[in-house]
């Protein structure tokens, strides 16, 4: 299978990295505060080292961005796309949503993605033409075309009030039989699994994005921004199945 190297690379990276994030919070952590405020831990600085010097190591000639500051420049035309702990709070909280986000980027796009879920044990991932899967089994979004029967998901509804978009995503929602956040890594699964059939995003940096986007498009499932494109570095975004894409693009006024 193409990218089965990388692929198997990135999947143990990220057990690796998942497994000392646990043993580094059942030893005591003291989280620290970013300028955006969001949490940072000593285990997010320490799973990004591991996963860098894995990578440099397997992979000499490719880059690196990592969330953490994780900076290496490219030779091959590949990067390597990193976020060794998504979804610190919940991390720090023991709330069982957050992952590790692996992804590998070439000149056509997201070729490879892994996204793990440590607590619950779940592994998804996939490569470029050949499926998405969750441990072992391979995933499909959902058949369900009327928002009446659908499950939309909608990160960071903390800040609808007063933000551009908010209004459009009350409406939305309204039209959907179910609304969910759990966040952004949890949220896209679910819908690249067929357990959910939309996720707005609208707010996220290329590391939140690059592995769920090519694992979402592999099940079958459409990524946009917010301004019609499909870009990791777009600044926010839109998963869902194709059916219901007409329905997001209109209530949030994407071309």
């Amino acid at each position: 299978m193409a990218w089965e190297h990388e692929l198997e690379t990135a999947k143990r990276l990220a057990v690796k990295a998942g497994e000392q994030a646990l043993r580094m919070r059942r030893e005591g952590l003291e989280p620290e505060g970013k300028p955006d405020r969001s949490l940072v831990t000593a285990a997010d600085r320490a799973c990004e080292k591991l996963i860098a010097e894995a990578l440099a190591e397997e992979f000499p000639e490719d880059g690196l961005l990592a969330e953490e500051g994780g900076r290496r420049h490219s030779r091959s035309g590949r990067r390597w796309i990193v976020d060794p702990v998504d979804g610190t709070l919940d991390y720090v909280r023991s709330i069982p949503l957050w992952s590790v986000l692996i992804a590998l980027e070439d000149q056509e796009g997201v070729a490879v993605g892994v996204c793990y879920l440590p607590e619950p044990g779940e592994m998804y991932w996939a490569a470029r033409g050949g499926g998405a899967w969750r441990n072992g089994q391979r995933l499909r979004v959902s058949q369900v075309s009327d928002p009446a029967d659908a499950v939309l998901c909608v990160n960071a509804l903390h800040k609808v009030d007063g933000a551009p978009w908010g209004a459009r995503v009350i409406s939305l929602m309204s039209r959907f039989r179910a609304v969910r956040c759990l966040g952004g890594c949890q949220d896209a699964m679910l819908v690249a699994s067929g357990r959910a059939e939309a996720w707005i995003e609208p707010q996220a940096c290329e590391w939140d994005l690059a592995a769920l986007k090519i694992i979402a498009e592999e099940a079958g499932a459409l990524f946009f921004n917010f301004d019609g494109g499909s870009n990791i570095c777009g600044g926010n975004c839109v998963i869902c199945v194709p059916a219901l894409a007409p329905v997001v693009r209109e209530a949030l006024a994407i071309p």
